[in-house]
């Protein structure tokens, strides 16, 4: 049990191999033989998900186009569930959601970055869950799609819209904020979509415009409950934490990193 004590600290404090031996009076190769008889042994899943309601999806990426996938409840900020090696494709969601579902996972709201594979697995799980958009994700590509000093007319004022959206905390500004929008697509929008220009300026404003568009039905849930959280920040803060704790462990084996990953997700879920 005191050799699993120091295990934990290798995986919470990211302490290396050298520091763990200082403290605990051990040689460096019998941590390394404790820490192997660990990562070896999956960590028990005792989570009870049928009382998570209100949820967070989001992934981060670690090596190349794969990475890390959780979820967090959102009313207590705690990691109920994650996944390493995953790809944001149909074919890693999927059974990640699936898994859930068997688990007896009945949430009533997710939060999402606007993943149209997530979103269309998680409406097949469950019809009637509440997909709320990331406002952050929305607002950061909506102003990096605008430009930063935009020359065009219609540009500027739909960065104007974007800069709005986590402003927005009351029904009468999102009432504003869609009369904006409404004026700005009867004035631009339309003939924006209709016309023939080409360029990569012009088809990233047709990009910010579209998305906009489309995520209007998911955009304002949180309004209406406030336990639906309108960004996944918190899930992205968890996951900053998460990679600097990895990056204590440069020398970790290929083979034990996504033993790695998932003791981690059970040792720290906050």
């Amino acid at each position: 049990m005191r050799q699993r004590i120091w295990f934990e600290r290798w995986i919470i404090e990211g302490y290396t191999l050298r520091q763990l031996a200082i403290q605990s009076g051990h040689s460096v190769s019998t941590l390394r033989r404790v820490i192997e008889h660990w990562l070896q042994r999956p960590p028990p899943d005792h989570t009870e998900l049928s009382t998570c309601r209100y949820l967070l999806f989001d992934g981060t990426f670690i090596n190349e186009r794969r990475g890390v996938f959780a979820v967090m409840d959102t009313e207590r900020f705690s990691v109920i569930h994650g996944a390493a090696e995953m790809a944001e494709g149909p074919a890693h969601l999927h059974p990640f959601c699936s898994a859930l579902a068997q688990r007896g996972l009945v949430p009533t709201s997710a939060t999402i970055d606007g993943n149209p594979h997530l979103i269309r697995i998680l409406r097949l799980l469950w019809p009637e869950i509440l997909i709320q958009r990331c406002l952050v994700h929305l607002q950061r590509q909506g102003l990096s799609w605008c430009r930063r000093h935009p020359k065009r007319t219609d540009a500027r004022h739909l960065r104007g819209l974007f800069l709005q959206i986590m402003s927005l905390h009351t029904a009468s500004d999102r009432d504003r904020f869609l009369a904006q929008l409404h004026r700005w697509e009867c004035r631009y929008g339309r003939q924006l979509a209709r016309s023939p220009e080409k360029g990569w300026v012009f088809s990233d404003l047709k990009r910010a415009r579209s998305m906009l568009l489309s995520a209007l039905p998911d955009m304002f849930r949180y309004l209406d409950t406030p336990l639906i959280a309108k960004s996944t920040n918190a899930l992205e803060g968890y996951f900053a934490r998460l990679k600097q704790r990895y990056r204590q462990h440069r020398g970790l084996a290929q083979r034990h990193r996504q033993a790695y990953f998932r003791w981690y997700l059970h040792l720290c879920p906050r």
